[in-house]
């Protein structure tokens, strides 16, 4: 059965990102270490910051780029191709334009949706077959109607907007122990469903 060994929050390094939206991936990987205990530490092989946790019987490894989004995809290589993990054995965790806030979403493959961070990664590893958790932060078109895309992501949610992207991703964090057990359609499953109850 093929499980996660590896969850890859997507984000920029720097104190100025801290609270940006598109540093999404990296609160909820952060949530990962809090709950199970694991200590971030620096690796320049793997071009990031990372950690190790022990979730129920399986070790997995997490990990934060620090080489900014664009180049995401050289340290989720490095750090896989060392560990020898594959694409399937891989969840990357990223802020989603096209799901609104408080919406969290589990994928396997497909495209980027013009993000760069999984473009970069979809090219380092050969092809977009790795696991995707989408966390919706909403489109400035439906939001902010005028601002630019850019200025919308490196920018810090309304309250509103963070405590419904706080809420779900703390849904999203019970389910991964079944997704580091290799038990995809049910933590799909119970994250849509509870998307449209809540």
């Amino acid at each position: 059965m093929t499980t996660i060994r590896l969850i890859a929050g997507l984000g920029n390094p720097g104190t100025e990102h801290e609270t940006d939206r598109h540093n999404a991936g990296f609160w909820f990987v952060d949530r990962i270490a809090r709950a199970h205990g694991a200590t971030w530490r620096s690796e320049s092989r793997f071009h990031g910051d990372v950690a190790r946790a022990q979730i129920g019987s399986t070790d997995v490894w997490l990990l934060k780029p620090t080489t900014y989004m664009n180049r995401s995809g050289q340290s989720v290589s490095s750090l896989a191709r060392f560990y020898r993990i594959s694409p399937a054995e891989i969840l990357v965790a990223h802020d989603e334009l096209d799901l609104p806030p408080g919406t969290v979403r589990l994928k396997l493959g497909g495209g980027s949706g013009g993000h760069n961070g999984l473009k970069d990664i979809s090219a380092a590893m050969g092809g977009p077959q790795y696991w995707r958790l989408r966390i919706g932060i909403g489109h400035p078109r439906d939001l902010y109607p005028g601002r630019e895309v850019i200025d919308f992501v490196l920018a810090r949610p309304s309250r509103e907007e963070q405590q419904s992207i706080d809420t779900r991703m703390e849904l999203a964090l019970d389910q991964v122990p079944a997704l580091t057990q290799g038990h995809f359609e049910r933590a799909g499953q119970r994250l849509h469903t509870q998307a449209r109850t809540s």
